[in-house]
């Protein structure tokens, strides 16, 4: 099992010092959202200052072409040796339509036909095939020679999506190479929708389910005393709160035996009550999300909630404990360390 350091992006010069202690500490890579800035730039800076996995993590597709997709992620395979994973992902609509001004409908069909398209271009950059694609929502036909950037001497970078429901894990599990499963995860979730989901999608195009990774974050509450460990408790709760309010995700919570908590949670939300909103997340309800335990514990937690289960665990809260004190990330190095090693 991989390891891997979730952030989001950050001035360039300081993605590159956390890419260092990353590496360091011994982390198997960093995943890099996508918000404020962007996350192939991130990508870029790290991939020049450490020897680690990178993954965007992730992009949003559609206000960007496949081609220029293609394009970037092209360079950063080049650029890192081979180790980056293009993660894309389609946002939400009120995002995609009103600040990029692009065009959302239908995300889950437009999103497949968008990774293949990405896929035509790597061929096309190749030289294995004339660009010619000719999708739906998606064209490609010209490339002349000097507009191509050309082979290079690493593989094609692995494409993974974000996916939640159904229809876009079967969706992931018939044309990417990795799925990005949303932070809002339980043990149960990931049992009884993601892996059996990415499998049928998988099956029905023919291919293995070991063809498909998953790439899964975790919430963690680690300290070696109860006052540091619920600092973190309450951040996840927090976080549980505002990916819960949308409504596609209530059938997580319904799944675990707390109905109707999306809609709790919308109306704190609704009424501005931020307290309101992780009041809703009671503790037992918490517990289904958080991987909570001691310094030493750590590894064992992770191992017994995702051994079989992910391919890649990301750590969702250690990029933001190193962005307050970066010296903190080698306690995180060496808690994982017998997990990594394994």
């Amino acid at each position: 099992m991989k390891v891997d350091l979730m952030t989001t992006g950050a001035p360039l010069r300081r993605i590159q010092q956390l890419a260092r202690d990353a590496e360091a500490a011994g982390f198997s890579g960093l995943v890099i959202t996508e918000a404020g800035r962007t996350a192939y730039l991130s990508c870029a800076a790290a991939a020049l200052a450490a020897d680690l996995d990178l993954a965007t993590g992730i992009a949003v597709a559609f206000p960007r072409s496949p081609m220029v997709t293609a394009q970037i992620a092209w360079e950063l395979a080049e650029t890192s040796g081979g180790r980056f994973r293009l993660g894309l992902g389609t946002q939400v609509r009120a995002h995609v339509e009103r600040r990029y001004a692009s065009t959302f409908d239908p995300p889950g069909p437009r999103l497949r036909e968008y990774v293949e398209a990405v896929r035509a271009a790597f061929r096309a950059f190749r030289g294995d095939e004339k660009l010619a694609f000719d999708g739906e929502y998606y064209q490609l036909s010209l490339l002349p020679r000097q507009w191509s950037p050309g082979p290079i001497d690493v593989a094609d970078p692995p494409i993974d999506v974000a996916a939640v429901n159904p229809w876009m894990l079967r969706m992931a599990g018939a044309v990417a190479d990795g799925v990005h499963v949303h932070p809002l995860n339980t043990p149960t979730y990931l049992e009884a929708t993601v892996r059996p989901e990415v499998a049928a999608g998988a099956e029905a195009a023919g291919r293995s389910t070991a063809d498909v990774q998953l790439i899964v974050p975790a919430f963690t509450a680690v300290g070696d005393t109860d006052e540091e460990q619920a600092r973190w408790w309450e951040m996840a709760r927090m976080q549980v709160a505002f990916y819960g309010s949308t409504p596609n995700y209530a059938f997580v919570f319904e799944q675990v035996g707390h109905e109707g908590t999306t809609e709790r949670i919308r109306e704190r939300q609704k009424a501005g009550d931020l307290a309101g909103m992780a009041g809703a997340v009671p503790d037992e309800l918490l517990e289904h999300f958080v991987v909570r335990g001691t310094w030493d514990e750590l590894a064992g937690l992770l191992r017994d909630r995702y051994q079989g289960v992910a391919d890649r665990v990301v750590l969702y809260f250690a990029g933001m404990a190193w962005q307050g004190e970066p010296a903190s990330l080698a306690r995180w190095g060496d808690a994982i360390r017998p997990l990594v090693a394994a």
